[in-house]
């Protein structure tokens, strides 16, 4: 399999599977510094702590590569993966490189024409990268600024998802703060705060 598989649609050059490692050292190095802090804080705007909201995230990249493996039709897989409740702020921070390095080899492995079900869309490997990439930045966004240490998703790896997940984002503005507007996060000038949203996870 060629790396053009697995490309970003608006820069060809740029493969899913670097993308994703990149994303993940991006949102960790942010992660970490705020790892002395209070993490049993909410996450900004989210029901979960900022523990929590890390266990969600092994959570969901470990099961988007499980339904590229099982490559159900209509339903979720049932294997979950946690972090230990108990391990220190640090080691969870490992626990979620390991998910996303299993997500990214699966991407990397997953032949251009399988399709998985997921309730946003069926999708392809590419697309549950995009998915993985969104779900790191979003809740880094998430975690840091409930710790005090605001961070912003990187504009390249927002206008790859943008463009895979996104396809009525408005142009315009910074791809980050466009991100943050498709996802409910924040507004943008003339555009209130979303109040619900979703991806489009359908291969176009």
């Amino acid at each position: 399999m060629t790396t053009d598989l697995m490309t970003n649609p608006t820069s060809p050059a740029t493969p899913w599977t670097d993308l994703l490692p990149s994303a993940a050292e991006a949102c960790l190095t942010a992660l970490l510094k705020g790892a002395d802090q209070d993490w049993s804080r909410h996450a900004r705007g989210l029901d979960w702590t900022c523990r929590q909201t890390l266990d969600h995230l092994a959570l969901g990249l470990t099961g988007y590569a499980g339904l590229l493996i099982a490559r159900p039709r209509d339903r979720y897989i049932t294997l979950f993966a946690s972090l230990d409740p108990q391990a220190p702020v640090p080691d969870c921070l490992d626990g979620l490189r390991i998910a996303a390095s299993l997500l990214a080899s699966t991407v990397r492995d997953t032949p251009r024409d399988v399709r998985a079900w997921h309730p946003w869309g069926h999708s392809d490997a590419a697309g549950f990268a995009a998915m993985g990439v969104t779900e790191l930045l979003l809740h880094t966004y998430d975690i840091t600024h409930a710790l005090g240490l605001p961070w912003t998703p990187p504009d390249d790896l927002s206008a790859a998802v943008l463009a895979r997940l996104f396809p009525d984002a408005p142009p315009g503005h910074a791809p980050s703060d466009t991100l943050l507007w498709c996802t409910g996060r924040t507004p943008l000038p003339g555009r209130p705060r979303r109040s619900a949203w979703q991806w489009d996870g359908t291969v176009r």
